[in-house]
Order: C-alpha cells, then structure tokens, then sequence
C-alpha cells in the first residue's frame, strides 16, 4: 500500500453543487480523518481492495437478534415508519449491532441488486476492521450520528454509497445498535439523517420505557407540549424515588453528561419535590402536568409520571386499588374554537386584545401574541382564524420548540422532488404552503432558529415560497400569527432574534393578561366546569368558588382546566364543594380570606402609597375633557390595570406588557394617564 501513512484526504474533499452550479468543496469531518487512521495504521486495510462484503452464518445471525430482545421488535416498527417517510428514494433502512453486523434490512426493491451487490444484505459485517470506512461500522465506533458520503468511504468499492446513521443506546447508555438509511445517491443525506437520528431516539425511548414498566417513570421537558415527544427527559424511578436510570434527554436537560451520575440520586436532589410529593393527592402528578423546579439552578420544568404496570395505586387513599391505569401520555387536547367574543367575560385587556385583533383581520397585517405559558395563545389564534377565514380554510399551527432544528427548514418550506437523499417521490408541501388561503400560527416562535429566520422573513416580504430544491417560487396567502412567551426585544438586544424580523412580526403585538391577574376568573371557571362536565349537572357552591378564585394560578388557563378535569372525575355528588378541592386550593383560600379580614383600607393606603385617590381601572368615564377613541379608551384601562397589578412600579408594568420605559412614558402621556394628579 502506497498511503499507509498519509490519508488521501485531496480524495476526501467531498463536492458539492451549490444553487449556482458552481463546485465548491466541503471540510472533511474529523469522525472521518479518524477513521482513515484507524484503518491504515490499526486494520491494516487496503483501500483498492475488491474482497466482498463476509457474512456470519445462520446461528449466529439468530443470537445476534436474540441478544436485542423486544428491542428489535420495537427497531423493525420504527425502520416500517422510516421506510414509508424514505419510499420512492432508493434507500435501505438497515439495523445493525455494536460489531457491525446487519440484522434486518428494508430496502426499496428498484434498488435491491445493487444492495445486495455492495453487501447491503442481512448478516453482512460492515465493521470498520472488515469494511473501513463507512456509515455502519463508524458509527459503531464513535458513537455519534455520522454522515459518510462516496469518497469518504476508504474502500474505493464503496464510493457510490452514501450512509447515514445514528447509534441507538440502552437503558445504561451502552450501545445496543446502529440505524442506518444507505443510498446510490448523488447527494448528500443531510435530512435523512436528521430522520435517522429522530427515529434513534424513539427506538431508545420507547426501549427504556419497555424495560421499566414495572417501575415509577418521570417523564419531563421545560416545555409540557413536548411531554411524549422524542425530546423528553425520562427517569426511573423504585418506590422510594431513586433514579435507576436516566435517557440521554434527561441528562442533557438537567446538564449531566456521565451515563452513571444519575443513578442512585433522589428526587430531592435533582427536583424540589420527593416521590411522596408526586403520589400526592394534592399534585396529581399521573393525571397532569406539574410544574417543578432544578435544585441546582431554579430551571422549571413540566412532569408527568408514569405509574408502574398493573399498579394498583389509589387516588384518593394511596391505597391498593386495581381500576387506577398508568399514564403514558400528556393530557388530551386543547380548547377548541371559540368566537373572539367568547375569549373574555368582561376583562377590560381581553376586550381591548379582542376589538384590536378584529380590526386587522381582513389586512395584510400580522399578530403578535405575547404572555406567559398557558394564557391560551393559540385559542387566541383559532378565535382569531375562525372570524377571519371559517372552518373551510386551513389553520396549521408549528410549535417551533418542538420540530427538532435539524428538519424545521423542511417542515416550513416543504422540498421538491429528488431535493435530497430520502426526499419523497413528488416533494412534500411544508406548513406554508399548507396554510395557503387560511392561518399559518407560529408558537414558541422566540425558540426559531437564527437561520431559518432569515428565509422565513423572505417569506414574508414576497410573499412567496422557495421549496427545498425547488426554482419555481410558489405565491401565497396566509394570515400570520405569532405567539411567545418570552421577551422578543430582549432576544433582539442579545443577538438571539433578528430585529427585522422581529418588527416584520409586530404588525400588532397583543398581551395576553395571566389568569391570576384577570379580573373575569369567576366567570371564566363557570364557562369551563360547564364545557369540562360535557352536559352533567354539575355546580361548584360559593365556598369552592372563592378558593379557586384565590389561587394564583401560576399554569394559568392549561393549569386551569387540568385541575377541573380532575376535580370532575373525583367528584362525589353533583354540587362540588372546597372538600373536592385539592389541598393546595383550601389551604391557600383560607389563608388569603384571612389576609383579606384583616386589611382595612387604610392599610392597604399604606401599602399603594397611593391612599384612596389612585386611579381604578373600572369605568370607560372615569376622566374628563379627555377625547379618545374605543381603543385608546381600552389601551388607558389596561395601562392602568397592569400598573395596579405591579404596585405602581414602572418597570414592572413596562416588562408585563413587553414595552420599554419609555414607550409606557409616552403611552400614559398621550392616554392622560397622570398618577401625581
């Protein structure tokens, strides 16, 4: 061999064609200049060799299976989805062992001899030793996602494939198997390996919660939407609320890398709660999203847990009952439409979100929603769909938090025919293009990539659309709806939003007010207890009203209608009294009756500082020789509500409403808000 000891890395340099059809190299990856090491100096291999793929025999083809169990059961589900994701590609989906050894194979069948000529069949070793360089066996060994594209492959047999692949890893964070999607294609996989990846991950997940069945298992994400998706974090748990084992989602989120540093852990040292605390009648744990928050850093996040396998764990009494089933997914869905008029019972912010949101409707002007997690953006946007375009036209909403980074692009955009290796024979129109002549509604939108911002702000500006390997642009009609719980300026400010994009997407920014701070919850809890009991005859007495009236409610409306939910399932008669209440909403009403008892105006003078001259934001009249219009009239009362709300404290009521000083200054000035007179 003429290079045993320097790689022909001019022989790496992969090409690619650019938009302009210009040639332009791509650097070679680490994973793969240490893989061509590994088979000059370690395997001895030579690249001109022409030896055929080896095969191992029946028997030990058959062990090899045995060894995965129901986990290959659970690959061969996920290799079918991924097979009807890639048909029409010409791609094998191929599940391989630690060694590097096929154990099951789907192929497309126009494609079948030249699979099986380069060894693309099942017992084949495609172990970095036996086969250098490749997508099956590298992954293998580095144990990370890899891409190996023609001539990256160090056997020159081997340059017209290309492999994409992803390690699967067990319970312990071993290495249980490698998937992989291999082609003929001229170009590079890039999306088909984000699906492998994608596909990894649910092989994992759902092989972790197979093994631990019989046991407790936590499931969290600091998004609830994301609670069963490939992104959760997921722990076990025995009785006594030790961690068994964590998956790597789990660790990342609470930013642990060591596959061994969770286990043996309680749950108070990761979270601030025990497994007492979770099985509580209070928390309800296994029937809702709970919020809980890190021990280390304060991060919150949302959990639900999973109740062992024929647990015979009661509801009420935490003793032994057999009709309590486990839970294995987050709660069902969310509102359905409503009329804008519906969205508020006499809340001076949501009437004026309201009678704003209606005069832009039919314009070609885009809404903002802002506030905190659970304050119904997105019954909001389908209010808002449902008055502007009716049920005959599409609303498609895209949770930017949840696509993973790696496919968002394709997801928004779609892609044309033959645009990338895995591609579907016809192209795929993306969430845009869906959304034509209805509501496209992006949530979490302050979470979009950097990049993909810059084309969705082309989008907007056109308007029009490119598809992924397309050339012809596609026109487009849609009504734009954003939603955010985080502070867009604040984003802009550190780089982690484009401003241009940020004021493309402010045609009207609307705050949407927290549950604690609407002044309609009384009405709000009747028009749900009555929707949540689908027809019953249920009422709540004056007593359990006022305790769930006093809450704080930090879920807000998803918070809301969960405990409802529960309530009505627990009930004992049709009259729901503070008894049916969970304990935190007794006790927290009884303290606040209390509080209430005891202050007197004066004190609460005191507390104001400003005495009984402040202003009420009760009454549309309450100034006079002031002209305004409906919706500045509306604007004054909810500039005056939220600084009540924030104790007069001006940068308080600047950040709740998302707007600088400043700007809250220049409102109140031209509102004739003036709190000294």
């Amino acid at each position: 061999m003429e290079r045993q000891d320097i790689p022909d890395l001019a022989r790496l340099a992969r090409p690619v064609v650019d938009l302009d059809h210009s040639v332009k190299p791509v650097a070679v990856q680490p994973f793969i200049i240490r893989s061509w090491h590994r088979c000059l100096h370690e395997f001895g291999l030579d690249p001109d060799s022409d030896q055929p793929v080896a095969r191992v025999d029946p028997d030990d083809l058959k062990i090899r299976r045995e060894r995965l169990g129901r986990s290959r059961a659970i690959a061969r589900e996920e290799m079918a989805s991924l097979d009807q994701q890639l048909a029409g590609s010409g791609c094998s989906v191929l599940l391989a062992d630690p060694d590097g050894v096929v154990l099951d194979l789907i192929g497309d069948p126009a494609c079948r001899d030249s699979a099986m000529a380069h060894g693309l069949v099942q017992g084949a070793n495609w172990s970095e030793r036996h086969r250098g360089t490749n997508s099956l066996g590298t992954c293998a060994i580095e144990q990370q996602p890899v891409l190996v594209h023609h001539s990256e492959h160090f056997l020159s047999r081997h340059v017209d494939l290309t492999g994409s692949a992803a390690p699967v890893f067990d319970h312990e964070g071993k290495l249980l198997a490698v998937l992989n999607a291999s082609s003929f294609s001229r170009m590079t996989q890039q999306h088909t390996l984000a699906l492998i990846e994608v596909s990894a991950r649910m092989i994992e997940n759902r092989a972790f919660l197979g093994h631990f069945r019989k046991h407790y298992v936590l499931r969290f994400h600091s998004h609830p939407e994301v609670i069963g998706s490939v992104r959760e974090g997921i722990l076990a748990l025995d009785e006594s609320g030790r961690v068994l084992a964590a998956n790597r989602s789990a660790r990342a989120l609470l930013g642990l890398t060591r596959t061994d540093v969770l286990a043996g852990r309680t749950l108070p040292m990761l979270f601030n709660i025990g497994i007492e605390g979770l099985l509580s009648r209070k928390n309800r744990a296994w029937l809702a999203p709970l919020p809980l928050y890190e021990a280390r850093h304060g991060n919150r996040f949302y959990s639900l847990l999973t109740l062992p396998k024929n647990s015979s764990f009661s509801l009420a009494t935490n003793t032994p009952r057999q009709s309590v089933q486990p839970v294995n997914a987050p709660p069902r869905g969310g509102f359905p439409i409503v009329h804008l008029d519906k969205l508020q019972f006499g809340e001076p912010r949501m009437a004026y979100n309201v009678q704003c949101a209606r005069r832009v409707l039919n314009q070609d002007i885009p809404i903002l929603l802002m506030g905190e997690t659970g304050t119904g953006k997105e019954v909001f946007a389908k209010a808002v769909h449902a008055e502007y375009a009716g049920a005959g036209r599409p609303f498609v909403a895209v949770n930017c938090v949840a696509i993973p980074e790696s496919l968002i692009e394709s997801e928004l955009f779609g892609y044309a025919s033959g645009a990338f290796t895995g591609a579907s024979r016809g192209g795929q129109r993306g969430k845009i293009l869906q959304a034509h002549g209805g509501t496209l509604f992006l949530d979490e939108i302050g979470d979009m990539p950097l990049l993909l911002q810059a084309r969705l702000l082309r989008v907007l500006e056109e308007p029009e659309v490119v598809p992924l390997g397309g050339e012809s642009p596609v026109k487009i009609d849609i009504k734009l709806i954003s939603a955010t719980h985080r502070n867009l300026k604040e984003l802009v400010a550190e780089g982690k939003f484009r401003e241009d994009l940020y004021y493309r997407l402010q045609g009207i920014s609307l705050t949407l007010p927290p549950l604690r701070a609407r002044r309609d919850r009384q009405a709000i809890i009747g028009h749900l207890i009555t929707l949540e009991a689908n027809g019953a005859p249920v009422r709540l007495s004056a007593a359990a009203m006022k305790c769930l009236d006093a809450y704080d409610w930090p879920g807000n409306f998803r918070q809301l209608r969960n405990v409802l939910r529960t309530i009505l399932a627990l009930r004992e008669g049709d009259e729901i009294n503070v008894r049916d209440l969970p304990e935190e909403f007794s006790a927290f009403s009884a303290k606040t009756a209390v509080q209430m008892t005891d202050e007197s105006p004066a004190a609460e003078a005191e507390t104001t500082g400003f005495g009984q001259d402040e202003p009420e934001a009760t009454a549309m009249d309450e100034w006079e020789g002031v002209h305004l219009s409906a919706p500045e009239a509306a604007e004054r009362i909810v500039i005056l509500q939220t600084l009540k709300d924030s104790r007069w404290n001006m940068t308080l009521t600047a950040k709740r409403m998302f707007i600088s000083r400043n700007t809250l200054y220049r409102k109140m000035k031209n509102l004739s808000i003036d709190l000294n007179g």
